[in-house]
């Protein structure tokens, strides 16, 4: 299993640095390509240090374009499957993998595009510099891009979901869905239900680690 490798972006962290430091910093990084089409740079915000530490996959459209993580439709889900775990958004520090949006047009809206592998790695050094600064107590991975920051190309959510793992960077992980999932299941109520029970269960199973 491939493992991020050296960041591109880690020439650009600058040492001993602030949250502050490290969000401004980052508005400068071209490790990969994806700033040319983005609004701007998306940095991590919550408490530091934090307890708990939730990472996502990459900003969407309405984070792209207001400069803050988990804003749009996935961030109010998330709201309240945080609210149901009795968990306060203010408690934990949330950021994503990937700190540009990846998207594609169509028509006269801005498409979600799942980051590659390469931009995940290009990303890594400022999600490293994250987790020196904030210092939580247990990491929780939102989907399968959060999970391949951590554990490598093909691991399997599925696989592992809810399950209390190690890795390098991080010595509590729990790889969950992530928000918009939950989203894209409502169609279907039962699995909507079901999901969303998982989800919540798997946050407050991370919050029983982290406090």
């Amino acid at each position: 299993m491939a493992l991020p490798r050296p960041s591109a972006s880690l020439r650009l962290v600058p040492r001993r640095a602030s949250l502050t430091d490290l969000s401004l910093a980052a508005e400068q990084c071209r490790a990969c390509h994806l700033f040319a089409n983005a609004t701007q740079t998306v940095f991590g915000e919550g408490p530091v240090p934090a307890k708990m530490m939730l990472v996502g996959e990459q900003p969407g459209d309405q984070e792209d374009r207001q400069g803050h993580p988990f804003v749009g439709p996935a961030g109010r889900m998330l709201d309240r499957a945080l609210d149901k775990a009795g968990i306060s958004r203010r408690q934990v520090y949330v950021t994503n993998a990937v700190k540009h949006f990846k998207w594609e047009p169509r028509g006269k809206r801005r498409m979600h595009s799942r980051p590659n592998f390469d931009e995940i790695q290009a990303c890594h050094g400022w999600l490293e510099a994250e987790l020196t600064v904030v210092t939580p107590a247990v990491v929780v991975c939102m989907g399968a891009t959060a999970a391949a920051a951590f554990f490598g190309r093909g691991f399997k959510v599925t696989a592992h979901r809810g399950d209390v793992l190690a890795s390098r960077w991080a010595e509590k992980v729990i790889v969950t869905y992530h928000p918009s999932a939950l989203l894209r299941l409502k169609a279907d109520p039962e699995a909507y239900a079901a999901t969303t029970a998982a989800f919540v269960a798997d946050l407050e199973r991370a919050a029983s680690l982290a406090w």
